[in-house]
């Protein structure tokens, strides 16, 4: 084992510069976001920069005690610090303090705790000790169900306060199991649902149904070049639709369109069974159930945007695919933000100018929003070289994460990285109108204890395993 003095030495430099970076950054615009003339003390501590600054000591002396801690206890210890986090998780549910409708917080006294914020780093250390346990064979079913049931869980848990900015952030540890094996397919299965909600948003369920139709059997033809096979196969499905609907429009009368598509679809793949069967045509199979699902995907999200999703929530998404243009209501926030960054240029107004800034117009700004703050006053330039800062440090993270002997440190490596794209990816698109506004902060920059030391613990867990990367770990 090494000396603790020598952890020191193995500890990886330029991370910790581009983490303070960082800080340092958010500091500072936190201080612009919120500047107030009668208290311009950046350490005046009844502002917030002033408590800011008191996060940001707090997780400097965290960062210190996280890497003198001996690594085996990350590894020993996961599945008992996922406990911890999940069982906060479920107290805040019951006697969390409700704010903006999300009942999120613990408040003790003048501080407030978000466990979503600190079950990150938990969660992460669960997936990579199983992924480590089991030796990471992630193309057996059996080795992914109980892998996503570690992920889904708090994904679960912060949608009951509810928080889906939060739940959306855990998914991304999907890539994770994608990097360690899991089939493409399945990933490449996730984004398509994603695509295909949009989609069915934007245009009629049955047309985006005959559009997957289409496909399928271009795709059916790519896979065996048997013209016979899609003349027979789309007749037998045309013949059963025919009937179908001559029987739904003079016998029937209710079933519908999409509904009389989707029976012919099971009617004609039952009938092709045999052939599935007996030519083992597996490639063919695999594209009709995913038709099939897909499918049912289609038909099913009106329904889950209809009665699972936030009337706020619904709204925004639909001022985002430009349904709605509601720029003194829901979309007021985007509106302002978008003008914020606009506003900047290409240099920049310059410290404490900023106009919207300076006349609170966009809401969170030292927080959700506190990259409308760089766009504003330090223009494309500040803004390119924040972006900069997070891409060198994810791609130094993923470097960290391939150079590691023991799987459990590489795994939780790149769980470390996953999550931190996913935040800055979704903060800066909200910022500007890319994505619909889900209330997530921007790593190390939004103002916040809980955000800040949670990133912080995130962070320096991997680089206490990575300085410790010669030894092996059970």
């Amino acid at each position: 084992m090494k000396q603790s003095g020598n952890i020191w030495k193995g500890i990886d430099k330029t991370s910790i510069v581009l983490f303070l970076l960082l800080i340092l950054m958010g500091w500072i615009n936190i201080y612009a976001a919120v500047f107030n003339e009668e208290h311009s003390g950046i350490l005046d501590f009844s502002q917030r920069y002033g408590k800011q600054f008191l996060w940001i000591i707090a997780s400097i002396i965290l960062a210190v005690f996280i890497v003198t801690i001996d690594n085996r206890f990350y590894f020993f210890f996961a599945w008992f610090i996922y406990g911890a986090c999940m069982l906060l998780l479920i107290l805040v549910v019951i006697f969390g303090k409700e704010i903006n409708g999300a009942r999120s917080w613990f408040e003790f006294g003048a501080i407030s705790l978000q466990p979503s914020e600190l079950a990150k780093f938990g969660t992460a250390l669960a997936l990579a000790s199983y992924l480590n346990t089991r030796h990471q064979d992630l193309t057996r079913l059996s080795m992914i169900l109980p892998a996503s049931g570690v992920i889904l869980l708090p994904v679960i848990l912060t949608m009951l306060q509810p928080d889906m900015g939060s739940a959306i952030v855990y998914i991304s540890l999907f890539i994770v199991l994608f990097r360690e094996g899991m089939s493409p397919y399945i990933f490449v299965s996730g984004l398509l649902m994603v695509v295909l909600f949009f989609l069915t948003l934007l245009t009629s369920n049955l047309s985006l149904t005959i559009a997957l139709i289409i496909i399928a059997i271009i795709l059916v033809w790519i896979a065996t070049h048997k013209w016979k096979l899609i003349f027979f196969g789309t007749g037998i499905f045309l013949f059963i639709t025919g009937i179908m609907y001559l029987l739904d429009h003079y016998v029937i009368k209710s079933i519908g369109n999409e509904l009389i598509l989707f029976i012919s679809l099971i009617l004609s793949g039952t009938l092709f069974a045999i052939y599935f069967f007996n030519k083992r045509a597996a490639s063919v199979l695999v594209i009709y159930l995913f038709l099939i699902g897909s499918v049912m995907y289609v038909n099913s999200v009106d329904y889950a945007f209809n009665h699972l999703l936030k009337s706020h929530q619904k709204e925004r998404v639909d001022i985002l695919l430009g349904f709605k243009s509601d720029l003194h209501g829901t979309g007021y926030n985007v509106n302002q933000s978008i003008i914020s960054v606009g506003s900047g240029g290409f240099s920049g107004k310059g410290f404490l100018q900023g106009t919207q800034t300076k006349f609170k117009f966009v809401p969170k700004q030292s927080s959700d929003f506190i990259f409308c703050t760089v766009g504003e006053e330090w223009g494309f330039l500040g803004s390119s070289v924040v972006i900069g800062i997070y891409l060198f440090l994810l791609l130094r993270l993923i470097t960290l994460a391939e150079r590691q002997r023991s799987d459990f440190a590489r795994i939780y490596g790149y769980c470390v990285a996953s999550i931190l794209f996913i935040h800055v990816f979704l903060n800066i698109g909200m910022a500007i109108g890319l994505v619909p506004v889900i209330g997530i902060p921007l790593p190390f920059l939004s103002y916040g204890g809980s955000s800040l030391w949670g990133f912080t613990i995130l962070l320096f867990i991997f680089l206490r395993l990575d300085a410790s990367r010669t030894e092996y770990l059970m």
